[in-house]
């Protein structure tokens, strides 16, 4: 891959060498034409005199390189996307003048062309080494400095980074005709910048052109007045407006949650939120300028669970200016230290200072999914993760470090006590303001407020990897009453860790009067080693489901007793509680997964659900797992019959659901994902939605579902790649753009495969977005025969991929592109022997494939497991 990487090993050498005060005055000229900008970096910084070490930067061409006022030679010094620096004095000032180049790959300055006003956008986007792509640095968390920033920039752009304007002025230069997107001859404006706080570098941004813009402002706690900013493309500025009030309570509500909770106000001048095109993230932290991909600006209607996760996405970001940004981890393998905690206490804020009151429902259907998904694959990895160079990072921003991180702070806020948690968070924060910490000493805080030792705790929760299975035997006497409950705690073999729990047991049973299933008492207890008798239970009638975790207070497999199992199987969509059913689902799906219950009836469970689920993640999970389930797990003899059935009954589910509820409309979203050539109920209904010939009451067919619907054509072949290109000149979008790629990437034709597989691979002009859209349509069609031919394709082109692709785009490429729907033998055969004939490969590379061959390898065992029932 292009681009040095950094080991842990380096990162410590350079902090031994480079001394405070760090700073930085970085000019951009963003006026030089289009695929290139200026960069100049003037670093002052203090250094052990005689010490050498050396500069980041990717830039296309070093032109000047002064050290002390000695002039070194680029050709020599700039080599491997480093400047070396030698000779080194006690102060040091060092310039360096580049051309650095705009990315279509949501890396460094990212440059976006809407093609539908022709406006351009610039973006940066820094995590995890990226500022090198912008101008020369030392691009690691722990050399914190402070930052100039200056940009040179058309007269009709506006120009944003981290801190607020300190001033504009009016350039007479010209930029260069129609290169830059913009007005001919157009004038340009040099806008400069406040100095920055001490920062890492990966936290700091630009963001510049035509963008609309919002204002208003917060009181802070601390008696400051803070500007606030909301910013988007224009072409999304009209959708955008109905959201703006919205979403400026939800931040100001998020600042006074966390000021409240953590006894520290915002500390930071402003505070913008930028929506942006083509980002390959769901947003980033940078201070006082947070990113946000713009799909999360609704021009279409949305499920309910996407604008939630709006909601808590907002609420992460806003997190983090105080646990990532304020205080900073030393290396990345504290990363969770950002994630997790901005993932816990955004869900919390959520659930607390929003309308969202569900939002530890959503987080166990969607964040404790993924966490269970990743911590069962040969790569799981303890949450305090081993990180030996920046490739290692890459790969951990998974649902290990979000989500097992954040459901594993859950459980030790239960275990020392929410006030005890929050003031040694207090603690922390204000200990280390504007530095960088480590676990340690967010531990060492919270030993204080809590009394607890949580050096054991750490060791078994955050520094060995794995996941626990806790089951629950009962006995009942002939009166009724439980006799004994027994909780057995297991792991797994390669990581046998038998964990402390603090956790809650309910027991649910009908309510006479509304016929719903509800709690009817509530045990609270610790569970230590391999057997825990719940001596409290004893005595109690038997109720008719126990629920292990009640209110999944701790991190954890579950299993039921046989009696609560069969109860819950037939009973489920009848809970009263959101969460209690995420749980108990979650449990099911876990079974069905591991080969531990049959996927048939996995699949009418489901169905049962979804005709009663109001929360709308789990709803959308629910979909998601059963066509999972019955695309890929249930026997091969019986998939065609299953997913019909599905098919039907998701079909009479949308026609029954309530008029233009977000039920209705993710039933016919799921719906039109089980479409088969040749099934002409299916292209009547698809054709009929589009044409308006067949209607649900209250469903508009909008630009988005008028664009699923023609995905959902073409992957019948019941649309031509000419009658996408057609739909596409109706309205051409940036999002309208990357929708008919994907449709014409999904078609069920061997051409439409092989011009997929090969746009994807070769075409350098699509961005990041359109790449992933051409990857999903590629490997969505559900057919064996089109996906089989690129088995082996896939593993010849693991290495091509590594070695020419940028990290971001290769993972889009080697998950994207993962032929899954082929015979999962043949998957498990080739990607087990590339494995074993690549063992000297590098880490973050082999992660990915193999995470791709478990799961096939998965799916080959739960099919045998079916077959044979």
């Amino acid at each position: 891959m292009p681009g040095s990487n950094l080991t842990r090993i380096e990162a410590e050498e350079r902090k031994a060498i480079i001394e405070a005060p760090i700073h930085y005055q970085v000019d951009l000229d963003l006026t030089v034409g289009a695929k290139n900008f200026g960069s100049t970096t003037l670093i002052r910084f203090n250094a052990k005199p005689g010490s050498a070490t050396f500069l980041d930067l990717i830039a296309d061409e070093v032109s000047s390189i002064t050290v002390n006022g000695r002039t070194v030679d680029p050709s020599v010094a700039f080599v491997d996307n480093r400047i070396e620096l030698d000779g080194l004095e006690a102060t040091n000032e060092v310039v360096v003048e580049a051309k650095c180049r705009y990315s279509n790959t949501g890396e460094g300055l990212h440059r976006s062309v809407d093609p539908s006003d022709g406006n351009v956008y610039l973006y940066s986007q820094f995590e995890v080494p990226d500022a090198r792509r912008v101008y020369s640095v030392f691009d690691q968390p722990d050399l914190k400095a402070t930052f100039d920033f200056s940009v040179l920039a058309p007269s009709s752009w506006i120009v944003t980074s981290n801190m607020p304007v300190a001033s504009v002025d009016d350039d007479a230069r010209e930029t260069l005709d129609g290169t830059l997107g913009d007005k001919p001859n157009e004038t340009t404006k040099l806008w400069r910048f406040e100095t920055t706080p001490q920062m890492s570098s990966y936290l700091t941004a630009i963001c510049a052109g035509p963008y609309a813009e919002w204002h208003t402002e917060y009181h802070n706690e601390d008696g400051r007045t803070v500007p606030m900013a909301m910013y988007c493309r224009q072409a999304l500025a009209e959708a955008f407006a109905k959201d703006v009030d919205y979403l400026f309570d939800i931040t100001k509500k998020g600042f006074a949650f966390y000021a409240k909770t953590w006894g520290v106000p915002y500390p930071y001048a402003k505070y913008d939120q930028i929506y942006v095109p083509e980002y390959n993230a769901g947003a980033m932290e940078n201070i006082g300028m947070v990113t946000i991909r713009d799909q999360y600006v609704f021009d279409s209607k949305v499920t309910d669970a996407l604008a939630e996760r709006r909601v808590v996405t907002v609420l992460h970001e806003l997190a983090h200016m105080w646990f990532g940004d304020y205080v900073t981890m030393k290396w990345w393998n504290d990363l969770w230290l950002n994630e997790s905690f901005a993932e816990f206490t955004s869900t919390l804020a959520t659930a607390e200072a929003t309308e969202w009151h569900d939002a530890w429902a959503t987080f166990c259907s969607g964040e404790k999914s993924w966490a269970l998904r990743q911590d069962q694959l040969p790569t799981t990895h303890p949450i305090v993760a081993p990180i030996n160079d920046l490739n290692d990072t890459y790969v951990n921003f998974d649902g290990i470090t979000y989500a097992k991180g954040a459901s594993v702070l859950k459980q030790l806020v239960f275990y020392v006590g929410r006030e005890q948690f929050f003031q040694g968070i207090h603690n922390y924060l204000q200990k280390h303001a504007y530095a960088n910490a480590t676990l340690a000493d967010l531990l060492d805080e919270l030993e204080k407020t809590s009394g607890r030792d949580l050096k054991a705790w750490s060791a078994q929760w955050l520094e060995q990897s794995g996941i626990n299975t806790i089951a629950a035997d009962v006995t009942e006497a002939a009166d009724g009453t439980i006799a004994s409950l027994k909780l057995t705690q297991t792991a797994a073999p390669e990581y046998p860790v038998l964990r402390s729990h603090r956790l809650a047991i309910g027991f649910y049973n009908e309510d006479e009067n509304s016929g719903k299933i509800v709690r009817t008492d509530r045990l609270e207890l610790d569970v230590n080693g391999e057997t825990t008798e719940v001596a409290e239970a004893v005595g109690m009638k038997r109720p008719a489901f126990i629920l292990v975790n009640d209110e999944d207070l701790t991190y954890t497999k579950l299993r039921f007793d046989e009696a609560s199992l069969k109860f819950a199987e037939e009973n489920l969509h009848r809970f009263d509680d959101a969460l209690a059913r995420a749980v108990t689902w979650l449990a099911f799906w876990d079974m069905t997964r591991d080969g531990e219950f049959p996927a048939t009836r996995f699949v009418d469970m489901t169905l049962r659900l979804l005709a009663h689920e109001t929360e709308s993640t789990t709803f959308r999970y629910a979909l998601a797992c059963m066509s999972t389930t019955a695309h890929h797990y249930v026997a091969p003899d019986k998939r065609n019959d299953v997913l019909k059935h599905v098919a039907a009954e998701l079909w009479k589910l949308a026609n029954e659901a309530e008029a233009g509820s977000d039920t209705q409309f993710q039933l016919v979203i799921a719906y039109l994902g089980y479409g088969e050539e040749g099934d002409a109920e299916f292209a009547a209904n698809a054709h009929g939605l589009k044409n308006g010939t067949v209607t649900l009451p209250g469903l508009d067919i909008d630009n988005n579902l008028t664009w699923t619907l023609n995905q959902a054509l073409t992957s019948v072949n019941e649309m031509s790649c000419e009658e996408v290109e057609a739909e596409l000149a109706k309205k051409e979008t940036t999002e309208n753009r990357e929708f008919a790629l994907g449709a014409r990437a999904s078609q069920a034709t061997a051409d439409a495969k092989s011009w997929a597989w090969n746009e994807a691979l070769h075409n350098p002009e699509l961005t990041n977005m359109q790449l992933e859209a051409v990857a999903r349509g590629f490997s969505s069609t559900p057919r064996p025969d089109l996906a089989e031919p690129y088995a082996k394709k896939y593993f010849d082109a693991v290495d091509w991929i590594w070695k020419n692709k940028t990290y971001h785009m290769a993972e889009a490429l080697l998950n994207g592109l993962y032929p899954g729907y082929a015979d999962p033998a043949d998957l498990t055969e080739l990607g087990d022997a590339w494995l074993e004939e690549h063992a000297d490969a590098d880490n973050a590379l082999k992660r990915l494939i193999v995470e791709n061959v478990a799961s096939s390898h998965r799916t080959l065992k739960v099919r045998r497991y079916n077959e044979g029932l």
